[in-house]
């Protein structure tokens, strides 16, 4: 008995329903090894993997990509678009307000518990965005001037 392997990204784009290019192999790969990356983090990673991709590109990959679920856009307010490997779970985010650094937080308590809201006016919610805001350990440790 042999075990499985995960599958492929280019396996991971087609069982998705989209067709497999390299820019959008290297994008995937970019954001799953990135950390919270920016479009222009996410273009630079892709660039360095295939060499020339237009911006205009980039946005069309990362809206596709997450459309699919194979990736998450996050909007911490005040600052750019960030987009992450870590899907299908609803975990949240602590950011910085100094150095701007993103770090994942599971959710506070149990399963999910932020899709349960007091009042849910009707809605069908199936996520929950939380963002902590404060200062990282690194920015905290620096003297005030």
């Amino acid at each position: 008995m042999t075990a499985s392997q995960p599958p492929t990204t280019a396996e991971e784009l087609r069982g998705a329903g989209l067709r497999v290019t390299a820019a959008r192999v290297a994008l995937l790969e970019t954001v799953r090894h990135g950390d919270h990356l920016d479009v222009e983090a996410v273009a630079s990673g892709v660039r360095d993997r295939v060499g020339h991709i237009s911006l205009q590109a980039v946005y069309d990959a990362l809206h596709a990509l997450t459309s699919a679920g194979l990736i998450r856009r996050i909007e911490p307010a005040g600052s750019p678009a960030r987009f992450e490997g870590r899907v299908g779970d609803n975990h949240h985010h602590l950011m910085c307000r100094s150095c701007g650094v993103v770090a994942d937080v599971d959710c506070a308590v149990g399963e999910a518990p932020c899709l349960t809201a007091a009042d849910d006016q009707g809605f069908s919610i199936d996520e929950a965005e939380v963002i902590y805001w404060g200062l990282c350990p690194a920015c905290t440790a620096v003297p005030s001037s």
